[in-house]
């Protein structure tokens, strides 16, 4: 009886701290709805003659989808070769890169990029999306396939780098798909989080960062194999460089997860942070080897790297 006893109050206190609002950083600064506009960091036209694609409305009429039809088919216009789409009839001023780490996920990677190609397509910005597989028997090393990702969409002239995760899906059609000013963490509002954010420098999932601030910070650590603390490291270099990232209103900025198994977290993950915190100049983008293979596809651009 007893030991039935303390097994239950020890699933009380972990549902509580795991599930319990005011565990998470309820209070946060963000860029108001408002004000994203002037926030974003707009591209000059490529046909500078043609009409500009607009934006604000997009952003001010924000709609959140029903969580329910992200698992519908959605019509969208066929890319070109490799994933990459530029709206007609208008110039648009949004240039980005989407890279998605990815390794044994095709349930979710065609669920993703379905819905995906749809949201970006009525957002009316130039895109590319690029799936990096990591193509070896090590553990999943994540920053290490998104820095892949980026020196891919940086040598194609990408300023625009978006590194989401293959399970994360948009859920407000005003959440703008481009960089701003500076590194935005885009899904700091997420279902499995109840809609809040869990810690302040939490800076991982879906984030929105510039190429030139990317190659500033060197990009994120090569060294994290298994799941975990890489998104803390690359917070630090950010901090560490004098740049400092930004949210947008909740409003705009929740997601939803596609349901999988979770991973455990890397038993070595905080020895290797503590370890990786003064090579940020020799671990990173600078670091990485020419052992890459790139296949354009239909919907995206197939990177496999090991």
């Amino acid at each position: 009886m007893l030991r039935n006893f303390v097994l239950i109050i020890g699933l009380v206190i972990i549902i509580v701290a795991v599930y319990f609002p005011t565990r998470h950083a309820r209070h946060y600064s963000y860029i108001k709805v408002e004000n994203v506009a002037s926030e974003i960091e707009w591209n000059a036209p490529a046909e500078p003659r043609s009409k500009n694609c607009s934006y604000e409305n997009l952003i001010l009429n924000n709609v959140d989808i029903d969580i329910r039809s992200i698992y519908d088919y959605r019509e969208f216009e066929a890319p070109l070769k490799g994933g990459e789409h530029k709206p007609k009839g208008c110039a648009p001023l949004i240039k980005t890169a989407l890279i998605v780490p990815y390794r044994n996920r095709a349930t979710h990677l065609e669920i993703f990029l379905n819905y995906m190609h749809h949201f970006l397509q009525n957002q009316r910005i130039h895109y590319q999306i690029f799936i990096v597989d990591q193509n070896d028997t090590l553990p999943f090393n994540r920053a290490k396939m998104l820095n892949y990702g980026a020196k891919v969409a940086i040598e194609m002239d990408y300023s625009c780098l978006i590194l989401h995760d293959v399970d994360l899906i948009p859920i407000n059609t005003g959440n703008i798909y481009g960089c701003s000013k500076m590194p935005r963490h885009m899904s700091s509002s997420l279902d499995t989080f109840r809609y809040n954010l869990p810690y302040l420098t939490l800076f991982g999932g879906a984030v929105a960062i510039l190429s030139s601030q990317y190659k500033r910070v060197n990009g994120m650590s090569n060294k994290f194999y298994g799941w975990g603390a890489e998104d803390d490291d690359f917070y630090r270099r950010l901090i560490a460089n004098g740049i400092m990232p930004c949210r947008f209103s909740p409003e705009v900025s929740r997601y939803t997860m596609l349901p999988h198994m979770k991973e455990m977290a890397s038993a070595e993950r905080f020895t290797v942070l503590t370890q990786v915190k003064e090579q940020h100049k020799l671990d990173g983008l600078s670091s990485l080897s020419d052992n890459i293979v790139i296949k354009p596809k239909n919907l995206y651009t197939h990177i496999i790297a090991s």
